[in-house]
């Protein structure tokens, strides 16, 4: 008999021989169904599968029109918006390959990729991005055109999209069928992206993934059951990243329509006006949500903050039941549809009121925090993956999860630990290899096709995978104690509500000590109700008051944790971390290396 939340894996062998095939398919089976809604004007515009068909197949025919060939790579650099979906899927049909790169990337490094990776013609969102290709001109001799999605071109080297598009629509006129041959011809091993990774530490590789990478992904995923052709999607992440790219995939394959805005201080409004079934995200997105319900609560007080508490307090005694897979007594039931009718209703109605659950992936999510919006009724289904595996290879399931843990591996997939920990990962979703880097390529794929992983984890009888950190940020005190820095940073941004990250620090040190950065919005309405209000949020940061706030909660961390692994010491940085500063990657992870950089002075000085 299965084990609970498996699926058959007889199926997942049954897919499209590309991502370009799966998109022609779609808009032959539902061509007037609903495929986006995005933001224009003051209002939101819906397009069905045939109007993006037809704007696919004309940009696609124009890229062919200015000479790219199948496998060659097409530069596409944006925030997350309806052209982007358009230009990655017309980059597909054309059966060329779509380079990823995230808008904020600096233009030193958006030069190293583009010449990396060979891209011939290159997508910029706007004058901005553009910019950052002239000044590398004499860097990128294989650039032929760059197009503009927004702003003017200048004739010659730069054209727009809409350009694009008339010299697709002249193609097709004159050879109908240019666009259809290109699709047919792509086999399942074809290039379909290269993505570089983030760069959490050293210099972007180029991930090569294939097209039967994210079909796979897509035919496993479906045969979960977890979603369904009457789901919406809103998709906000980036698509430069591989978990943004797998909710293009996903929509091709089961039919759901997918609200795409990729504005993140517009998230919670656009939840309320679109009413998703379901959202994925990194695990910022629902600390921020969790801290803040939970500071409005204590800002109102009083009876409110009463019913709240005791609210939670119910969902998480209710929540702990369904996890075991106890039935929840009568009494405990009948309590908690009186909670779920004075509190946890509001919360859900400000996320759209029709969620069915979250998805978080990117970083290690706290399992208080997971049990906390379980408590209100929509579940956060813990997934892992990487870059190099199309993004997603373990996922929990709404029938079978297991709070702390990734969950159990796709159908197909397989994982298995090596003797130092680390997590080793085998799936039809792989990687062929590092672009330009056969060295790299041969130490972290081996022969047998297993990919090492970099993170450290185990897998518990019962198949569930959890994860302790990454390899390389494991670190070990004079003490000759193991200390996981994520581990530490995740459980006290569960238990305080003004943190924005936490950066722990003591390799071959005699104890822990960190680095704080508040939360800029949280801690400045702390501030305005604590005597603070009208200072600067440095000046916030370094007050004695906000010290002694943090401080308590420290406290209130070191005792979940053994003593070498406790924070003696720690430093509240005078800015918020971002991916602006470079302290970020874009899909919200801590650069862990380059904060002990930055903040060596700062991390020295708490061991004076």
């Amino acid at each position: 008999m299965a084990r609970p939340g498996t699926a058959d894996t007889s199926t997942i062998n049954d897919h499209a021989q590309s991502v370009a095939v799966m998109f022609r398919d779609r808009v032959t089976v539902t061509p007037q169904a609903e495929a986006f809604r995005f933001p224009d004007n003051d209002g939101w515009t819906s397009v069905t599968w045939q109007q993006v068909d037809a704007r696919v197949r004309a940009i696609a025919a124009g890229l062919i029109a200015l000479g790219v060939a199948p496998e060659d790579r097409v530069g596409l650099a944006s925030s997350t918006r309806y052209e982007w979906v358009l230009a990655d899927f017309a980059v597909l049909c054309a059966g060329a390959a779509t380079t990823t790169l995230y808008p904020t990337t600096h233009a030193r490094d958006v030069a190293f990729i583009v010449a990396d990776s060979g891209s011939r013609v290159v997508v910029a969102e706007d004058q901005s991005q553009v910019d950052k290709l002239l000044a590398h001109r004499a860097e990128l001799p294989d650039v032929q055109k760059i197009v503009i999605m927004v702003g003017e071109g200048d004739g010659d080297l730069v054209i727009t999209l809409d350009d694009v598009e008339t010299l697709g629509r002249q193609l097709l006129a004159t050879t109908p069928d240019a666009v259809e041959r290109r699709i047919e011809a792509i086999r399942p091993d074809h290039l379909s992206s290269i993505i570089y990774t983030s760069g959490t530490t050293g210099r972007p590789k180029g991930v090569r993934l294939p097209h039967r990478a994210w079909t796979y992904t897509a035919v496993a995923i479906d045969a979960l059951g977890i979603l369904r052709a009457d789901d919406v999607n809103f998709l906000w992440l980036p698509l430069a990243h591989a978990f943004g790219k797998v909710m293009l995939a996903l929509p091709l394959l089961i039919g759901f329509p997918t609200a795409i805005d990729g504005r993140v201080d517009k998230i919670v409004d656009n939840l309320a006006v679109v009413h998703p079934t379901f959202m994925a995200a990194a695990p910022r997105i629902f600390e921020k949500a969790h801290a803040r319900i939970q500071n409005m609560t204590v800002a109102e007080g009083g009876l409110k903050k009463r019913i709240f508490d005791w609210a939670v307090q119910v969902g998480i005694r209710a929540s702990q039941a369904r996890e075991d897979g106890r039935v929840v007594p009568p009494l405990l039931a009948i309590q908690h549809a009186v909670a779920d009718r004075l509190v946890f209703s509001t919360i859900r109605d400000r996320f759209g009121g029709r969620l069915r659950f979250f998805v978080s992936a990117a970083a290690p999510l706290n399992r208080e925090i997971a049990r906390w919006f379980d408590a209100i009724g929509i579940i956060v289904l813990e997934g892992y993956g990487l870059t190099e595996t199309a993004a997603a290879s373990v996922i929990n399931r709404p029938d079978a999860y297991r709070f702390g843990t990734v969950g159990l591996p796709f159908p197909g997939t397989e994982i298995k630990i090596a003797d130092d920990g680390e997590i080793l990962v085998r799936s039809p979703g792989m990687m062929t290899g590092y672009h330009n880097l056969p060295e790299a390529t041969a130490e972290a794929l081996d022969v047998d096709g297993w990919f090492s992983t970099g993170d450290i984890g185990a897998v518990d009888v019962d198949g569930f995978l959890r994860i302790t950190d990454r390899k390389k940020d494991l670190f070990k005190t004079s003490q000759g104690k193991y200390v996981a820095p994520s581990a530490t940073a995740a459980a006290f941004k569960a238990v305080c509500p003004y943190v924005s990250e936490m950066t722990v620090y003591g390799e071959e040190r005699p104890y822990c000590v960190a680095l704080v950065s508040l939360d800029s919005e949280a801690v400045m309405e702390w501030a305005a109700l604590n005597g603070l209000e009208g200072k600067t949020f440095a000046e916030i940061a370094q007050h004695t008051a906000t010290r002694e706030l943090i401080g308590g909660y420290v406290d209130t961390l070191n005792e979940q944790l053994n003593r070498w692994e406790q924070i003696k010491r720690f430093a509240i940085l005078d800015r918020e971390l971002s991916v602006a500063a470079g302290d970020l990657t874009p899909s919200l992870k801590a650069k862990r290396n380059v904060i002990v950089k930055n903040f060596a002075d700062t991390l020295a000085h708490l061991y004076d």
